[in-house]
């Protein structure tokens, strides 16, 4: 399967993800709003969260999936099957003491993201609930993070891409029945949401199980003591325990400024979570249908390139790589910044949620939108280093990263509130993919393919027709002003964004971009 079929499956399936994802936002938007319970089950998800994108698709997935296809490369699947079991026994040990202490310490963790929901006893208590419950979550989501780390080496793309739709479906079920069923239990209703996350973690990694055995890596998982200490003396175990420490300081960079950010936006307004929360959701439409779909299938492709010293492939599914991310990200970011209000009106303005969170949520996507490219490049560019075994490189620049975006919320919160903390994010991951994108060319690893000054004039001229496109259409309807035709708006909206798709590429293909190179790889 090419390249551009890998990731186009990737990005189909998690658009699936994204869509059921979006359901179960404008869910929970309509049926709790934005309230200090909100906040609390926002507070709550993110702590298990946080923990996943540390450990478990973080700093985990950075180091086991280059060794993993070292190992294949160069030792075999005898070797590559061994170091399966190995890693997934001191990952069982490791997780069951950690979910342990999670809940144990779910008071404290919940004060360290979120001291500002003391504010109302009643949101952080339910905040500390929630998040004991949640956190076996963490356990389920490494398992699945190893499980994906194998399928996708093996180039079985579909089941990893396809299981966060299990989450979302999970909590859609939560929101629409479990909801009102708690209530008429005399429970608070939010708590529904918790249960609705266990299950969804249970259901993503049960999954796993049969495409795993059917390729015969279903990992064996040891109990005994002296089966733990072989698997941590395993080469391979130590190998990918030595990469993940500087991939859990360049992770904890990235999850210190969330937390950072969470903790500021917790003593803003009442809400201020759940805004920057919403305008997130929508973010992650195109940050994970181009670069997680990309960073999924060019990390196994860039170490299999490097463990064979084959220079000029790994150069040039780089070169492929951000070309698309130019040619894709370009107009969404755009969209981003000129629609958002529109956007969130027609997705979120239901039920609880008024037209003040419209508001506010729409000037925090204009904040994300902003940083979209790096955000997105960065997705590309990390497994660059990650797959040369060279993470020492992308840590450096995440703490300086951080720095800087902490020295812009000092500048921007005071005058913009939450949008300052969603601005901050996006022009500090413009930074860092500035800094990745400079490392790979001092180190010659990256060539810049021919014609790239004519490929950005073409991408910027046809997004400046789009830009002026979707401000004419922003500006000109009134987005709040469909009482009772929420299907009018709906169609509108879609005729609005296939417009702008219309738009961004006939006016590519009039400049003579030819949009097949993209298919060869």
């Amino acid at each position: 399967m090419s390249l551009f079929k890998s990731a186009s499956l990737v990005s189909l399936l998690t658009l699936v993800s994204r869509i059921t994802g979006l359901v179960r936002e404008l869910l929970v938007a309509a049926t709790f709003g934005a309230s200090a319970l909100t906040d609390a089950f926002n507070v709550a998800f993110r702590i298990p969260n946080l923990l996943r994108r540390l450990f478990a698709e973080g700093a985990f997935s950075q180091a086991f999936v280059p060794v993993l296809a070292s190992v294949r490369e160069k030792e075999g699947d005898d070797a590559t099957r061994d170091l399966v079991d190995q890693i997934a026994t001191v990952l069982a040990w490791a997780l069951t003491l950690t979910c342990v202490l999670g809940v144990a310490g779910a008071p404290v963790l919940v004060w360290a993201m979120a001291a500002g929901l003391k504010q109302d006893p009643q949101g952080f208590e339910a905040a500390v609930f929630m998040t004991r419950w949640m956190f076996p979550y963490i356990g389920f989501m490494s398992f699945v993070a190893l499980s994906a780390g194998i399928l996708n080496t093996w180039k079985r793309f579909a089941v990893p891409a396809a299981t966060p739709v299990l989450l979302n479906v999970a909590m859609i079920g939560a929101a629409a029945w479990g909801a009102p069923w708690f209530g008429s239990l005399g429970i608070p209703p939010i708590y529904a949401m918790a249960a609705g996350v266990l299950v969804g973690g249970a259901l993503q990694l049960g999954v796993q199980v049969p495409a795993l055995r059917r390729l015969g890596l279903l990992p064996r998982v040891r109990l005994r003591w002296s089966s733990l200490k072989a698997a941590w003396n395993h080469p391979g175990t130590r190998r990918v325990t030595t990469l993940m420490l500087p991939a859990l300081l360049g992770v904890s960079v990235a999850q210190v400024s969330l937390l950072i950010n969470t903790q500021i936006a917790s003593h803003l307004a009442v809400g201020s979570v759940s805004w920057l929360t919403y305008a997130d959701r929508l973010m992650e439409f195109p940050t994970a249908l181009l670069g997680v779909a990309l960073g999924v299938v060019l990390l196994p492709q860039l170490a299999a390139a490097k463990a064979a010293d084959d220079g000029e492939r790994y150069s040039g599914l780089l070169d492929w790589g951000l070309r698309l991310v130019v040619l894709l990200a370009v107009p969404c970011a755009v969209a981003l910044f000129t629609f958002a209000y529109p956007l969130v009106a027609v997705l979120y303005h239901y039920g609880a949620f008024t037209a003040a969170d419209v508001q506010r949520t729409a000037t925090a996507l204009m904040g994300y939108g902003a940083g979209l490219i790096g955000l997105i490049a960065i997705k590309v560019l990390a497994p660059g280093f990650y797959a040369r075994q060279d993470i020492r490189t992308p840590v450096k620049i995440a703490i300086g990263v951080l720095a800087l975006t902490q020295a812009l919320n000092f500048l921007l919160v005071p005058y913009l509130a939450h949008a300052g903390l969603a601005l901050a994010i996006g022009i500090g991951a413009l930074v860092n993919a500035l800094l990745l994108l400079l490392g790979l060319l001092r180190r010659g690893a990256y060539r810049p393919s021919p014609g790239w000054g004519r490929f950005i004039l073409q991408v910027v001229a046809a997004s400046a027709l789009l830009a002026l496109f979707l401000t004419a259409v922003s500006l000109n309807i009134d987005w709040l002003g469909f009482e009772g035709r929420a299907l009018r708006r709906v169609s509108l909206l879609t005729l609005c964004v296939f417009g702008g798709v219309l738009v961004y590429f006939v006016t590519l293909l009039l400049s003579g971009l030819n949009l097949r190179q993209f298919l060869r790889k």
